[in-house]
């Protein structure tokens, strides 16, 4: 079994990369868990240069500039030895944001009842394109509700999570109320844990 293939086995995602960013991911993905976080995506794009963006999260799904930070200087000695890229690049670390991608099930379920916006690879029920909330999360496919249905179309449709491309929250006041909640009660458990007391981050809540 090739380095690539052991990592691709430890990867609980569901949506992936290909290509040099798969290869890129099977570097930092070692070292990501390492320190307690979890790989969200890794994008090598063209813009202004070569940027290589790589979005990442705690287990608890928080993420500060202090978090960016630790992952850009663990990571960034990893990428040099092993040097997928083979010419210069921006290194960027980032958070999923609150219209965050959604790359594992457990995504789908912890922000079941907001929107998405999913494209499939393949075929489902004649379109490759769907907008909706998430209306349930089971163990093989996510049941979308219809934002619009066309005419003919079903009010929902299921899609195999292994038939899923893409898949991105759609950024609502909801999900803006839902994300910000989520945070601070992370933040706060965090707090607890490390035996910090909980009005040291009193001015963020909300």
């Amino acid at each position: 079994m090739t380095a690539l293939a052991g990592e691709a086995l430890e990867d609980d995602r569901i949506i992936r990369e290909s290509g040099i960013d798969a290869r890129i991911a099977s570097v930092v993905l070692p070292v990501l868990r390492g320190m307690g976080f979890r790989l969200v995506r890794v994008r090598l794009s063209g813009q202004n240069g070569l940027t290589l963006q790589i979005m990442a999260e705690r287990e608890d799904g928080t993420m500060t500039v202090e978090d960016c930070e630790e992952v850009s200087r663990a990571v960034s000695p990893a990428l040099d030895v092993a040097d997928p890229v083979e010419k210069a690049y921006h290194l960027e670390v980032s958070s999923p944001g609150i219209d965050r991608p959604l790359v594992r099930k457990s995504d789908f379920s912890a922000w079941a009842g907001h929107h998405v916006k999913m494209e499939t690879s393949i075929l489902v029920t004649d379109r490759k394109r769907f907008k909706g909330k998430i209306a349930e999360a089971g163990e093989t496919d996510v049941l979308i509700e219809r934002d619009v249905p066309a005419y003919g179309d079903e009010p929902t449709v299921r899609v195999p999570y292994e038939a899923i491309a893409e898949a991105r929250l759609v950024l609502t006041d909801d999900l803006i109320r839902d994300a910000l909640s989520k945070d601070n009660k992370a933040r706060k458990e965090a707090r607890k844990r490390r035996g910090e007391p909980e009005e040291a981050d009193a001015e963020n809540e909300i």
